[in-house]
């Protein structure tokens, strides 16, 4: 990940550092002004979901001109996405879950709430970043969520401020609306299929009570309905494809791929660009007007506290100077932790005979030769992902607004370590109150009528687990992150000692900085973060360009009448 080496931070005036360090910094940055260096308007470092958009975005503005880093590779090979064919094939999902290629492999610290187990976080390495490896579904998350984040302190990012945004950002195959886009570069499709199971599935929802709701990206989230994915033309639609490819070819975009950053150039407070290692070569660019991060909700507070931005404690344990003593940063960690229920399917009309080598091999050579083939099969219930998968009727289910808060520091000063990252999984009562009633819910719907002729024995958990004791014990060994890692760098008031960002996208306390990802969320919102991530950046590029924001004012959202008739 992201790094700094130590050295070129010259520390406020009001730290007690020896002259003799702070004449060598002064030194140093008389020399660095001296360098030729490339110089640009603004430099990105990440080309992940927020850096595709502000790459676009900022560089449509033939005056500005951009530098765009990515530690990864490009998700093309000379233009050609057949030859990368595991990023742009829907059904390849898993092969880029756990390629090191395309991926970061990080992994947490053992969780003690959860068996002592350490858990898988995949994330992207490479052009789109994690949309180039997620799952595809497009959700937006609650309006309350949005809402929330206004009462958090992200003044001017409640649902009438961001809603525009999502709208900009799209093209949905079913046409615009009051909730949806037609003229954005994001191409979302509606997964709705005629496969027998999936109407089994949302016939059963309502038997047990809940509501049919027909765009869970609109008036409605709650209920039961058809996912929107990321697909367009049978092919993954990533923030690359929609936002970066389209916009490579300008004069004022300049791109670096494989290449790690190791520092932000500090001249005081000041952010002056960044320090980066290509091919063992150490180069510097300069901005003349902002650095932006844009490394997700790992990479970018790594990078703040490796450049002496973070908690001043931690920082000096490591020799590092300290720039800003921000000790938000790497704090408020959130992610989605799921668990599945499975329940075994006693008819052949599952996605099993898809698995078997021929079949895939057979499948995939027709993507390779017309983008077509068999499509992941998915439906949504909030916060509930239905995958249809080898003879099981598949559950993925979790609460979306955990209760549980970690954090991630520095392990070390050294540019290849991963830092240390302690999600808290299931460290409140009220989570494990959630996961339990997770299950029984489950439950609940396989049980229904229109299972009937579908439904055999559960697989897991099983039908032995049963009392509240045994379905814990069952979370504690069978939970895995959802993969939503987010809150990091927390968006909020100046006065508020534990945001990292201002509701302008600004690192407190330093100038010519910005965070623009999941990390400035103040809190995690309830779906996938790929739809609100490119949100987040498209507003950010208004707010960069000086524009006003966009807004859509008493915008109608679903409310259940009273709590105790909300199934």
């Amino acid at each position: 990940p992201f790094s700094a080496l130590r050295g070129y931070s010259r520390p406020p005036a009001s730290t007690s550092l020896p002259p003799i360090l702070q004449l060598k910094t002064s030194r140093t940055f008389s020399k660095l002004s001296s360098e030729n260096a490339d110089s640009y308007s603004y430099i990105i470092v990440g080309a992940g979901s927020a850096g595709c958009v502000l790459s676009s975005r900022l560089t449509e503005d033939p005056l500005s001109t951009v530098l765009l880093l990515e530690a990864g590779p490009k998700d093309t090979f000379l233009g050609s996405k057949r030859l990368m064919w595991k990023i742009h094939m829907p059904a390849a999902l898993t092969y880029n879950l756990c390629d090191e290629k395309y991926n970061w492999n990080y992994h947490t610290t053992p969780q003690k709430h959860m068996d002592n187990r350490i858990m898988y976080w995949p994330r992207g390495r490479v052009w789109g970043g994690s949309s180039s490896l997620n799952a595809m579904v497009y959700i937006r998350g609650h309006a309350e969520d949005y809402n929330r984040w206004h009462r958090e302190g992200a003044v001017g990012w409640d649902y009438e401020f961001c809603l525009p945004y999502f709208k900009k950002a799209q093209t949905h195959e079913l046409g615009p609306n009051l909730y949806r886009g037609g003229t954005g570069p994001l191409h979302v499709s509606r997964g709705k299929t005629n496969h027998p199971l999936h109407h089994a599935f949302l016939d059963a929802a309502q038997q047990a009570g809940y509501s049919f709701t027909d765009d869970m990206n609109g008036y409605q989230q709650e209920g039961f309905g058809w996912m929107d994915m990321t697909i367009h033309k049978g092919q993954r639609w990533s923030a690359a494809s929609a936002y970066l490819h389209p916009a490579i070819t300008r004069p004022n975009l300049s791109t670096e791929d494989r290449t790690l950053v190791t520092r932000i150039l500090f001249q005081g407070t000041k952010a002056m660009g960044v320090e980066y290692v290509k091919k063992g070569q150490k180069k510097k660019a300069l901005a003349s007007k902002e650095v932006i991060l844009s490394g997700g909700a790992i990479n970018s507070p790594h990078l703040l506290m490796l450049s002496g931005i973070g908690n001043a404690d931690d920082l000096k344990k490591l020799g590092i100077p300290v720039v800003c003593h921000l000790p938000g940063v790497g704090q408020n960690l959130q992610d989605h932790l799921e668990v599945y229920i499975q329940q075994k399917c006693t008819k052949p009309i599952t996605l099993y005979k898809a698995q078997k080598p021929v079949n895939m091999a057979k499948i995939g050579l027709e993507w390779l030769w017309k983008f077509t083939g068999m499509k992941k099969m998915i439906t949504k219930f909030d916060g509930i992902l239905s995958c249809i998968v080898l003879g099981l009727l598949q559950v993925h289910v979790g609460p979306m607004r955990s209760a549980s808060v970690g954090w991630l520091k520095l392990k070390s000063t050294d540019p290849r370590d991963h830092p240390v990252i302690e999600p808290n999984y299931l460290s409140t009562e009220t989570d494990v109150w959630e996961f339990r009633q997770c299950v029984k819910l489950s439950r609940e719907i396989f049980a229904q009528k229109a299972f009937e002729k579908f439904r055999g024995p559960e697989i897991q958990p099983g039908s032995h687990v049963q009392s509240d004791k045994e379905i814990d014990a069952f979370i504690r060994q069978k939970a895995d992150s959802a993969y939503h890692p987010s809150c990091t760098c927390k968006m909020g008031q100046p006065s508020d000692t534990t945001a990292v960002v201002d509701p302008q996208t600004k690192v407190i306390g330093v100038e010519n900085l910005r965070v623009v990802d999941a990390s400035i969320m103040p809190s995690v919102v309830s779906g996938n973060l790929n739809a609100p991530t490119i949100m987040i950046a498209e507003k950010a590029a208004d707010i960069i360009k000086g524009f006003p924001s966009l807004s859509e004012k008493n915008v109608p959202v679903y409310k259940p009448q009273t709590l105790e008739t909300q199934r």
